[in-house]
């Protein structure tokens, strides 16, 4: 074999390899939503259902979009109902589809979760969430439902 065409066998085989292998499809998921957008609805979930509702009929990809109000402090409509303790609007968003978040959930009452999620990863409950919002501070806007949260983080100081 001569030398030069020893020194092209990789790159040949490899080559040939690219053009045999399956071309992967991109997903067309659209334009990104507009900013404006979000930010309306994430604010629509600080108090106003209706709102929630109507946008997220109209525009179901609003229910996993987070606005950055600047510095990072991102924020989705279910991290805005968790800090304003607004149960029915936290409810509806995760019932459509929302990924439950820590903040939410410990407004929620939602003892067990918070305390696996706090198990398994234990600065959690040091973790803010939006707006630089303390965990404890979403329980205690949870009200009664949410006050066994509010106890064991207590416990953990």
């Amino acid at each position: 074999m001569i030398r030069r065409h020893f020194l092209t066998l990789p790159l040949l085989s490899a080559a040939a390899a690219a053009q045999d292998a399956p071309v992967k499809k991109k997903i067309d998921k659209g334009p990104p939503l507009a900013v404006e957008l979000v930010k309306e609805f994430v604010g629509a979930g600080h108090n106003d259902l209706a709102k929630v509702k109507a946008m997220l009929a109209e525009h179901p990809g609003l229910i996993k979009a987070a606005y950055d109000w600047g510095g990072g402090d991102f924020e989705t409509a279910l991290g805005g109902a968790g800090h304003m303790g607004q149960r029915e609007i936290a409810e509806y968003l995760i019932a459509q589809g929302a990924p439950v978040e820590l903040h939410a959930a410990a407004m929620l009452g939602k003892l067990d979760l918070v305390k696996a999620a706090i198990a398994a990863f234990p600065n959690a409950a040091q973790i803010p969430g939006p707006h630089k919002i303390t965990l404890i501070a979403h329980a205690r806007k949870g009200g009664p439902a949410a006050q066994p949260v509010v106890d064991f983080l207590e416990s953990l100081k």
